[in-house]
């Protein structure tokens, strides 16, 4: 992880990242609320998946992660309201090869945990852009 700054969101977003290195997805699924939303566009078409449930149906793809390296690109946060917008450039390895991909994040969280997130692709694994 590269450029991540010594912050709570960051250290929240250093642990989300280790979750998922680990492939350890009940850690993962606790820094949600239990009526959390998640918005994807990973499949280039919004794809919704409310609560914790749904949630982890759509944490099942990082089973397939055998590696992940991020570098911020962007980062923002705020303390009241508590939220999250950063973009990362990814690589990680899969069954498939290797995948390069730009990511933009935002999290609006509740009591600490994540409420809302916005999971947007901003570079697909083809090069294309959404």
């Amino acid at each position: 992880m590269k450029n991540v700054p010594d912050t709570k969101l960051g250290r929240m977003y250093r642990e989300h990242i280790r979750n998922i290195l680990d492939k350890n997805i009940d850690a993962l699924l606790d820094q949600y609320t239990d009526d959390c939303l998640l918005i994807s566009s990973f499949m280039k078409k919004p794809l919704y998946y409310k609560g914790k449930t749904q949630l982890r149906e759509h944490m099942q793809g990082i089973l397939g992660i055998d590696g992940l390296d991020t570098e911020i690109i962007f980062w923002g946060e705020t303390e009241n309201p508590q939220c999250l917008m950063i973009t990362e450039q990814i690589t990680m390895k899969t069954k498939e090869g290797e995948a390069k991909m730009r990511f933009a994040d935002s999290w609006v969280l509740e009591n600490g945990k994540i409420k809302i997130h916005f999971a947007g692709m901003v570079q697909y694994p083809d090069g294309t852009l959404s």
